[in-house]
Order: C-alpha cells, then structure tokens, then sequence
C-alpha cells in the first residue's frame, strides 16, 4: 500500500490494487499497482501522499511519467471516473534502466519516452488499452527485455540497506548505518545518490515519519515525547515541527482526524 495519509477519508473515493511483476524482475520491481475511482456527480477529492524513497512510472490518459523520488507530500486530485496503472521500483531498482544516478531525477517528473525512447510511448499506448491484467503482462514483457539477468551488487546493497532502515525504528543515525555495512559515511551517501536518489539521512527521517504517521492512523495514542526519542529527533518539538512540514499538520491533530 502506498504510504497514503489521512486513508480513513479516502476509504469511500478510490480502490487500490496490486500484483506481482514476473519472478525474473522482482530484484527490480516491488509491485504493479492500480488505483481506480468513480466520482462522478461528487466533489473531486484531494488525496496527499507521503512517499517512499523508490520510483514509480505510471499511465494515465495524458500523463505518462516516471517519477523520481519525491522529497516533499505529493498531492493527487480525483475528479469524475479514472485509473492510473503504476510500477513501484524497489530502492535502487531502477538504476540499470534509467542508466544514470537516480538521483538525477529527483522531485521530477520525467516522460516514459524520454528514458525509453519510442518504445516508450508504444508502451503507454499498450497499457492504457488494455485492463489492469492485460497491462501487467504487457509491463512483463517490456521490462524483462530491458533488465540485466541479475541485479549488480550495488543494486542489491542499495536495496538491502533501505529495507533495513524500514524496518528497525531503532536506525536514526547515518555513520551508524554505514559502519554496520562496513562502508564509510561518503561510501553510503555516493551509493544512496547513484542508486536510491535520496541521501541516507533522508531516508531515515522519512522512515521515521512513515512510523508515526502509521502509528496514528491505526487510532494509537502517542507519547509524541516517548516517540521523538525512540524515533531520533532530539526532542518533541523536532518531532512535531518535522512531521508538521511534510505532512501538513502536527502529529496531534493528524492523530485525532484519524
């Protein structure tokens, strides 16, 4: 599930789906994923978005797109009846098809011809005719002759360490991190801006952020001091004052809108 906020008030306006891509591209790909919605005759909605640090391309009518990685909310308008078929990269998975540095694509959107070429814009015709099935099978194919039969190395440490800081709240410093990996600090943050787009730092807070976010949305009632601390800001207001400027409302009131 994307990293939706507020999804108690979104719950009634949209569907989100996902699958798996291929066994061979699953190194580069998390999943395939859809969002559908049917608004007509109603208000459009605004949907904001905390996102991760991985690139998605995605197919809609008229706006076909990779998506670097965005370092502030994203915000999306729904309005009368739509759908929107996207692949999410894993952190450092989309390296070997952009053949660049990720990070040369961060905060912005890029055509899916410009990294493919024509093949690109026959791909968006491809996707946008069929249904959501259909769509994976063709993506299948596509990606599959584009992807190195095995993930460089630094794809897999790149997305190894992300995964890591996921999933242990406990990693809120950077020369930490990179000294469990054996690599230096500049080491980690060259790998991070070559493969992932974001400095490891980023990724961390933003992390932590998806940690607390989540924590409120699943109705918790938050020591926001306990939390700060456990989650490596140095105090409640640096909590608060983070949260506040990517979310867009301090974690009291985001907790109570839940």
């Amino acid at each position: 599930m994307p990293a939706i906020l507020n999804p108690g008030a979104g719950r009634d306006k949209f569907l989100f789906s996902a699958s798996d891509a291929a066994p061979t591209l699953r190194a580069f790909v998390a999943h395939y994923w859809t969002v559908t919605w049917d608004l007509r005759g109603q208000e459009p909605y605004e949907q904001h978005v905390l996102p991760y640090p991985v690139v998605n391309m995605t197919f809609k009518p008229g706006r076909c797109r990779i998506a670097g990685v965005p370092r502030g909310r994203f915000t999306e308008t729904l309005r009368d009846a739509g759908r929107v078929f996207g692949v999410r990269f894993h952190p450092g998975g989309f390296q070997p098809f952009l053949g660049a540095p990720v990070s040369s694509i961060t905060d912005r959107f890029v055509a899916v011809e410009d990294v493919f070429g024509e093949a690109g814009h026959d791909l968006a015709d491809a996707v946008l005719a069929v249904d959501d099935k259909a769509a994976v099978t063709v993506m299948d194919e596509f990606l599959t002759t584009r992807a190195p039969r095995q993930p460089d190395p630094a794809t897999q440490l790149a997305a190894t360490i992300v995964a890591r800081i996921a999933v242990e709240p406990g990693i809120t410093r950077v020369d930490d991190l990179a000294r469990d990996f054996d690599l230096s600090v500049r080491q980690l943050q060259r790998l991070f801006a070559d493969y992932v787009g974001v400095g490891p730092k980023w990724v961390i807070r933003r992390h932590r952020l998806h940690e607390a976010a989540a924590r409120a949305a699943a109705g918790c009632r938050l020591d926001l001091a306990a939390l700060a601390t456990e989650l490596g800001y140095s105090d409640q207001s640096h909590l608060t004052r983070g949260f506040a400027r990517v979310v867009g409302v301090p974690p009291a009131r985001y907790v109570r809108a839940q």
